[in-house]
């Protein structure tokens, strides 16, 4: 099975001595040293001056809302992973959704601005396969509003708009070091905050609000990272130049042999600094697309990312419905979307026969 994604593993020879670290301790979890490191290598490759790492990008979100005590409805996006409402739904908040920009398939601002309403109480944006939100304008909005904008930037690993990371921008963002990611850690996420506060109550709230033994400052969960984990990401962390330049090879070689196919599009990437996480195209329309997707299946080739976006966004178009709204180019986008498999080591022939059954599929 060829998948969209492969899992980045490190080299057994090199993770055995963080391994042999942790066996000599005998420190498998709560805060130990290879945490400890990894927060700092971290601070210094991704550009900020402080992270929480946690044991996914799901209780990022979650330990975000909570550090912000958020009420009533949050402004989002219908083009995501399933996390980003679940998240908001599983915190007693109410989704309301604005449509996204049909080019870089991120929140639109004009239409959040059109959702603002006295019950919300933030904006959680995603930027959609790495590709950066329009920050300046979000920012606008939220400042208008006096209500905080949060970014899930689980696929942003190493990403930056205008020659800053983008973690510089917003109240908060979230990171994911899924097993799928540009950068893994097999499980593991991270959260980065310019405000010391929030970043404060999300370190205290992934280990049960435990500061010290005497000391309980509030009410917390395990979102703690192990240290197996945190050596997987150690070691990830030396090779991860290396993979996106070879992810930026591929990336560049789809473009170079499928922009010249009548009917197909790309996302219009606006990073200064990209990762090539995915490699998303738009066809003519929903045939076109199903009919490639198809055929990739049937040579072998995994799930699209995203599969299931269509019926996800049409179940959010039926809320958005019943409250007047609309997601027009969210709708469209995720009928004739498909994501093609990129990872550092895909096989040239494997490439090429992707290649030819995209141009054959929408030349049907």
């Amino acid at each position: 099975m060829i998948n969209v994604t492969k899992t980045d593993l490190p080299d057994l020879e090199k993770l055995m001595p963080y391994l042999e670290k942790i066996w000599a301790s005998n420190w498998v979890t709560n805060d130990g040293e290879q945490l400890k490191s990894l927060e700092r290598r971290l601070e210094e490759y991704l550009g900020v001056d402080r992270l929480a790492v946690v044991s996914n990008g799901t209780l990022a979100l979650h330990l975000v809302i909570k550090s912000l005590a958020l009420e009533g409805s949050v402004v989002t996006t219908p083009f995501t992973f399933a996390t980003t409402t679940n998240a908001l739904v599983w915190e007693g908040l109410r989704p309301v959704f604005a449509d996204i920009d049909p080019r870089t398939f991120c929140i639109d601002p004009s239409d959040v601005r059109r959702k603002m309403t006295p019950d919300v109480s933030a904006i959680l944006a995603v930027h959609v396969y790495g590709n950066p939100c329009d920050v300046h304008g979000l920012a606008a909005i939220s400042q208008e509003y006096g209500v905080p904008l949060i970014y899930d930037a689980a696929h942003c690993f190493g990403v930056e708009f205008e020659g800053h990371t983008v973690l510089d921008f917003g109240d908060a963002s979230t990171l994911s070091f899924h097993a799928t990611k540009v950068y893994n850690t097999m499980e593991g996420g991270a959260v980065a905050s310019p405000d010391e506060a929030i970043l404060q109550a999300v370190m205290d709230m992934r280990n049960h609000g435990i500061v010290s033994e005497e000391r309980v400052v509030l009410p917390g969960t395990n979102a703690k990272m192990s240290e197996l984990h945190a050596a997987v990401g150690l070691c990830n962390l030396e090779e991860i130049d290396k993979k996106i330049a070879a992810r930026r090879r591929i990336y560049e070689a789809y473009l170079d042999s499928l922009s010249a196919v009548e009917g197909l599009s790309f996302q219009e990437l606006v990073a200064s600094r990209y990762n090539y996480a995915y490699m998303p195209v738009m066809f003519s329309g929903p045939a076109a697309r199903d009919s490639v997707c198809a055929a990739l299946l049937s040579n072998g080739y995994g799930r699209e990312v995203f599969c299931a976006a269509h019926d996800r966004v049409r179940i959010h178009q039926q809320r958005a419905r019943r409250e007047g709204h609309a997601i027009p180019n969210a709708l469209d986008v995720a009928g004739r979307i498909l994501c093609l498999p990129l990872y550092p080591d895909l096989d040239l022939e494997d490439f090429n026969t992707i290649v030819d059954v995209v141009k054959n599929g929408e030349g049907q």
